[in-house]
């Protein structure tokens, strides 16, 4: 399990898309979210303004998964 630094109160899933390296811009969040599941603490989630906070799991079969962590 990858963990993803924040240091705000939290961050949109389209930004956690671009901070993990998941997708090169977050113009790309969109498409991204139209063609991969995304787990968001065990539920599907495709709203790429969704807000992570620290704790939150996220789970994108095929390329891992991440643990948000407040600084």
């Amino acid at each position: 399990m990858k963990k993803i630094p924040i240091e705000t109160e939290y961050i949109t899933l389209g930004q956690f898309l671009k901070l993990a390296d998941v997708i090169q811009t977050g113009g790309m969040a969109k498409w991204f979210l139209s063609e991969h599941e995304v787990f968001i603490n065990d539920e599907l989630d495709v709203r790429r303004g969704r807000k992570l906070k620290d704790g939150d799991r996220i789970e994108i079969p095929g390329f891992g998964t991440f643990l948000i962590k407040g600084v």
